[in-house]
């Protein structure tokens, strides 16, 4: 189904959810049908997870698709700065150790390291 960016949504607005199983078809590397790329759109569903409060196993997938697709852990930590005003600090701060660790950073197991002092 080829539709105008209007005609896609004049659809969605009647209810028309064919529009969305069109765009969707693709694979986990590769973006849906439109202008974001594959890291944006993985970047995109890290912020709507958080927005959810999806449990910790969610991440995984969708932060393997972002980072393979050139995403940082400065990135996924730039998503959590950017919907923490819209979904508040406990969906951000619940989510930031589940986000980091299926980026491979276990920020608990850090956490219980001792922290050298300063000028040591």
């Amino acid at each position: 189904m080829t539709l105008s960016t209007q005609e896609a949504f004049r659809r969605l607005t009647i209810g028309d959810t064919a529009v969305l199983a069109a765009a969707r078809d693709r694979t986990p590397d590769r973006p849906a049908r439109g202008t974001l790329d594959t890291r944006t759109v993985a970047l995109l569903q890290v912020g709507a997870l958080v927005a959810v409060g999806a449990p910790p196993s969610s991440y995984r997938s969708t932060v393997q698709v972002a980072l393979r697709a050139g995403a940082r852990l400065e990135d996924l930590l730039g998503v959590l700065v950017a919907v923490s005003e819209v979904v508040g600090t406990a969906r951000v701060i619940a989510a930031a150790p589940a986000l980091a660790l299926a980026a491979g950073y276990d920020v608990e197991a850090a956490l219980e390291q001792p922290v050298p002092l300063a000028g040591r």
